[in-house]
């Protein structure tokens, strides 16, 4: 499988990063840490994106853009939808490479920044996890869509992946944790864990979509 040689930054990593980077370059502003998704930012990396903004890189039709992953991240629920598994795992595994590039694009541009200019350095670190955050979306949903057909071998590292970018704790995690559970991948459940179980549908069922 392909998709297990992606380079994952945790955003762990890049949150600790961000605050130390942060604290050299621009003391008195303050930075949310764990920005949605969806939160604008300035210029190509406005992950809302802009309908007079026609750079090429902006584009749903953009092999390295977060509305050309979005779109592929659309084109797999229909995919789900339909029960066509396979199209639907080769859509987010599109997606989930798209969006690791970019969050990895992002950082590297922050930490070029850090010190020199507050401004980009933090559009790029929102960037960075704004598109490190739909990355572990897509990798939770592939993992769901390898349980629903039937391959769990293929979903534990997936989930494992994300429990280490996000951390157990976060909702993410603890639904990663909670399928690795009924997986019987680990026998200790979590504590802690709040979210309700999302069980896996079975190979015929519409909606392997995290809840």
């Amino acid at each position: 499988m392909s998709s297990k040689y992606l380079k994952i930054l945790p955003l762990a990593m890049i949150l600790a990063l961000g605050i130390m980077d942060h604290a050299q370059a621009a003391p008195n502003n303050n930075t949310k840490d764990k920005p949605a998704p969806s939160q604008p930012t300035s210029g190509s990396e406005n992950p809302a994106g802009d309908n007079n903004d026609l750079r090429p890189l902006t584009q749903a039709d953009s092999l390295l853009s977060f509305q050309g992953a979005q779109k592929l991240m659309g084109e797999a629920s229909q995919a789900i939808n339909s029960g066509n598994y396979e199209v639907a795992t080769e859509k987010l595994q599109q997606a989930r490479r798209i969006f690791n590039q970019l969050s990895n694009y992002h950082l590297q541009l922050a930490n070029s920044f850090s010190g020199i200019d507050p401004k980009v350095f933090d559009s790029q670190r929102t960037s960075a996890l704004s598109t490190g955050q739909m990355r572990d979306e897509a990798t939770y949903q592939l993992a769901l869509v390898h349980r629903a057909q039937n391959k769990p071998e293929l979903a534990v590292p997936l989930l494992i992946q994300v429990i280490q970018s996000q951390n157990p704790s976060s909702v993410l995690g603890q639904k990663s944790y909670q399928q690795l559970y009924e997986l019987g991948f680990v026998s200790t459940p979590y504590a802690t864990s709040s979210p309700g179980s999302t069980p896996a549908p079975a190979p015929t069922s519409n909606a392997p979509t995290p809840k």
